[in-house]
Parts: structure tokens; sequence; C-alpha cells
């Protein structure tokens, strides 16, 4: 039992670390659209497109899933919200 909860801890961690991933990817996207960054920024620019990378091959098939919404990107907040519900369904299974 012990074990499942470390397991869970780790998986939680690691969750906790993806979202924080999509939130500055979604908070530097909105500099760069607003102009309040700009592009030419070069560490922000790599930065930007590093987590990008990271996080396309999980959001691609959320986006072809999702229907087309023109600029809003809903993809992050379906995955975000995808992430807490596999992290409430393994908790109760752990602890219940």
């Amino acid at each position: 039992m012990q074990a499942l909860s470390t397991v869970y801890q780790i998986i939680a961690m690691l969750t906790n670390i993806l979202v924080m991933l999509i939130i500055i990817q979604f908070i530097i996207g909105l500099l760069f659209a607003f102009n309040v960054v700009n592009r030419s920024n070069d560490f922000l620019a790599s930065f930007y497109m590093a987590i990008n990378r990271f996080l396309e091959p999980v959001l691609r098939p959320i986006r072809n899933i999702l229907p087309n919404t023109g600029a809003i990107d809903f993809s992050p907040l379906v995955l975000i919200i995808l992430l807490n519900v596999v992290l409430i369904v393994l908790g109760n299974v752990i602890h219940g």
C-alpha cells in the first residue's frame, strides 16, 4: 500500500509540473500575442519553442478531437482537466 501511495505522489508531482508548463506556455503566448514582449527576445522565444515541442505530442490528439474554434485553442484546458480527472480517479483507487 505504501508503494502505491508513493507512485501516486510521483504521478501527482509530474502532473503538477506539466500543468505549470502549460500555464507558462499560455502566459508567454499571451505576452507575444499582445506585443508585451517582442518575439525577437531570444531567451523567451527559445523557451517558448522548447515548451511547444514538449507539449505538442500531448496536445495534438486533443486538438484533432476538438472542433475548430478559430483563434482560441482549448486543448491546454482540456488537458489540464483530463490530468486532474486521472489524479482524482487514481487517488480514489489507491486510498479508497
